[in-house]
């Protein structure tokens, strides 16, 4: 289940189809309803609830919203062409006001839902990040902010968003803010040059469809590639999808004089390859890129040979009354399970997939009621039809009021931090009381100092805004991310010292870096950093944390440093660590009685290539992993603060005995273990002498590890002498 969890997360939920605008349309049919279509949304929903309940064997259940996707563009794109021809021209007021009624009530009655449960039921460290999540979903532009989440290494042990499934919605509002726009431009432009008529309109429509869609398929199949994290959520990746549900919807008369066994066949094939998609495709999938053709051309070919097949096609299982049922309901079924899904893991811990299964069921009730009391009556209102501007009017209280509440509730955890009785308190003390390890004897190891309580007067950061209290090297832009290979480095201390000191290696060697700017202040010296995110001091392919996917820039990185710390004006010491890492040789992942031996290896040859030269090198054992969010546990149990203590028997590092083996009968190279200090009893404690240990689940806060600095300064004097 710990798979299938971290799988979930890494795999954003998509939304459930939106384009429902008038659930009617269809442009080849008469009396216009498609059962197989709403049937088809409920596979596709039915795939994407099974896939967050932790499903083992649809781990590609995420298809579900490129499924949607295509049905949108389809429906969408129908409707503006069946007016297109019919008129000439297309209302952009009763367009958009359209949109609106349809999607914003019920979407803005589940964003004020999401602020209410923040407030009853989440810790208030989530406050603030939910209330941005809230504006920027109410504007739709959500997934631009998760884009840039994905690729934050300081989000990356964040909890998922309550609304994260609000990227896909944002994805087809920009999408449909300049759709029919552009449809609307090519029209008038073929009715300029054909003296007004608007006749065999198809070819100039899908040749501006073509300009839509090759672009953004091609840009997708790259950035797939090259960072599949952004591709993911950002609209330029997910246009052509879209568009292709369109090109069906413009040529859907054509395709319905299918021969209908020709049609039939290849509406079975198509939700055979959706379905399949589900089924073969996993979350460490590069996508949406090539990997996204599998479920969407088999939605296209069940949209196009829908009418054709009639009941020896698809249709045949996907129009019946359960089926349509639970397609009718989708959008609200959708909008509604994710944040009870967010809120139950963390109100009750990781939970089974039979609890998630009862979770998204229990969320059947809400949809059905906010489908029935909410959008069908505003959706089907008479008045809203027949004054565009009412249903815009109300579009924009659905938006404005959620982004109001969510920015109060942002401002009511913000304002009080600057000023919190914790930082005050600390502040008059800050001069004389020992905090954090500092109240630790020299010899800390079962020190009751360092005992897990329930309660502290005080702390240090605030709980509120722990998840900040990290190395200045971030903000100073000198740690680099997983795709920036160059020797970055940040300057601290002395300048112009003549004792040069380098801290080399990952995220765990980056939070030594507040420590050592102490030491380096106290003794005048001159302290170089190079950090990379997820890349350890090592000549060996590790494979990246984010995608699990070989990490060549690391290599590049790390040649790029040892050549800074062996060259000419080489450092006098160096300190590294790094935490643990899976190898790959080749394509081949190693199994870790082998990962060791090489990570041992790696390990040693880079610090040859530095010992070579003459400078000693210091490992720093690397700290014990909570192996939970120490920092989101205490904001939720400030009273009871041992249940976030862990035991130390098993978060001791994996990679420190493949660190304490590296390092044996090595000449110059000194392990330095500080974790006594960090861990002092069986129980680790998230608050010791005040200041909480850890800002995430396995990172101490820049606060705890500066109050190290005596400890570490003692130790490398030893070293040195």
């Amino acid at each position: 289940m710990a798979h299938s969890r971290q799988e979930r997360q890494s795999r954003p939920p998509p939304a459930a189809v939106t384009a429902q605008p008038d659930d009617h349309f269809d442009s080849t049919s008469r009396c216009g309803f498609r059962g197989d279509v709403e049937g088809l949304r409920a596979v596709a929903v039915v795939l994407v609830l099974l896939f967050h309940a932790g499903v083992a064997f649809v781990p590609g259940g995420f298809v579900g919203v490129d499924v949607f996707f295509v049905v949108s563009g389809f429906l969408i794109t129908g409707l503006i062409t069946s007016e297109l021809k019919r008129t000439g021209k297309v209302s952009l007021l009763r367009f958009y006001a359209r949109r609106a009624k349809r999607l914003l009530p019920g979407a803005g009655v589940v964003l004020m839902a999401v602020l209410l449960l923040t407030v009853f039921l989440l810790p208030k460290i989530r406050w603030s990040d939910t209330g941005w999540d809230v504006i920027s979903s109410g504007l739709y532009l959500v997934n631009w902010r998760l884009s840039e989440r994905a690729v934050d290494y300081l989000a990356a042990d964040t909890a998922p968003s309550m609304v994260q499934h609000f990227w896909s919605l944002s994805v087809e509002e920009q999408f449909y803010l300049v759709w029919p726009l552009l449809l609307l431009l090519i029209a008038r432009s073929v009715r300029r040059l054909r003296a007004g008529s608007t006749h065999d309109i198809e070819r100039p429509l899908l040749f501006g469809l073509a300009l839509v869609a090759i672009p953004s398929f091609a840009w997708s199949v790259y950035l797939a590639g090259t960072d599949p994290e952004r591709a993911y959520f950002i609209t330029t990746t997910r246009m052509w999808e879209l568009a292709l549900g369109g090109g069906i919807a413009m040529i859907v008369g054509r395709l319905g004089r299918m021969p209908r066994v020709v049609a039939a066949a290849s509406g079975w094939a198509g939700l055979a390859m959706v379905i399949a998609s589900a089924f073969l495709l996993r979350g460490s999938t590069p996508f949406p890129g090539y990997a996204a053709l599998l479920p969407t051309l088999g939605t296209a070919a069940v949209l196009a040979a829908g009418a054709a097949a009639g009941r020896i096609g698809p249709a045949a299982v996907l129009d019946n009354p359960p089926l349509r049922a639970v397609g009718a309901l989708s959008y609200s079924l959708y909008l509604w399970h994710w944040p009870l899904l967010v809120v139950a893991e963390s109100r009750f811990g990781e939970l089974s997939t039979a609890w998630l299964l009862a979770v998204v069921a229990l969320s059947a009730l809400p949809a059905w009621l906010t489908h029935r009391y909410v959008e069908n009556p505003l959706r089907f209102s008479a008045v809203l039809e027949r004054i565009p501007a009412r249903a815009l009017r109300l579009g924009a209280l659905c938006t404005v009021i959620p982004a109001v509440c969510a920015l109060a509730l942002h401002q009511v955890v913000t304002w009080p931090t600057g000023t919190s009785a914790n930082q005050a308190g600390w502040a008059e003390q800050a001069d004389t009381a020992p905090r954090g390890a500092e109240v630790l004897s020299e010899h800390p190891r079962d020190d009751p100092r360092g005992a897990p309580v329930d309660r502290v007067p005080s702390m240090i950061p605030d709980p509120v805004s722990v998840r900040a209290d990290y190395p200045d090297v971030y903000s100073k832009g000198c740690h680099q991310r997983e795709r920036e290979p160059e020797a970055t480095s940040c300057i601290y201390g002395e300048p112009t010292s003549t004792f040069t000191v380098a801290l080399v290696g990952d995220s765990h060697a980056a939070q030594w870096v507040p420590t050592l700017q102490a030491v380096a202040a106290k003794r005048n010296w001159r302290l170089v950093t190079y950090t990379k995110s997820s890349c350890p001091m090592a000549e060996v392919q590790v494979l990246s944390r984010t995608n699990g996917r070989p990490y060549p820039s690391c290599a590049e990185w790390n040649h790029n440093v040892l050549g800074a710390l062996t060259g000419d004006g080489h450092p006098d010491l160096v300190v590294t660590t790094n935490s643990d890492y899976r190898i790959v040789r080749g394509t081949t992942r190693l199994p870790v009685p082998e990962g060791d031996r090489a990570m041992i290896a790696g390990l040693r040859a880079s610090w040859q290539a530095i010992t070579a030269v003459g400078v000693p090198v210091v490992v720093l054992h690397d700290t014990p992993d909570p192996g939970t969010n120490i920092a989101e546990c205490i904001s939720a149990h400030l009273t009871e603060l041992t249940r976030c203590a862990f035991a130390r028997a098993t978060a001791q590092p994996a990679v420190g005995p493949v660190q304490v083996e590296a390092a044996a009968a090595m000449s110059n190279v000194h392990l330095v273990d500080l974790n006594d200090a960090i861990c002092p009893t069986d129980r680790c404690a998230p608050v010791i002498g005040r200041v909480i240990v850890y800002r995430d689940s396995n990172h101490m806060t820049a606060t705890y590890a500066r109050t190290l600095a005596p400890r570490l300064d003692a130790a490398v004097a030893g070293i040195l002498e």
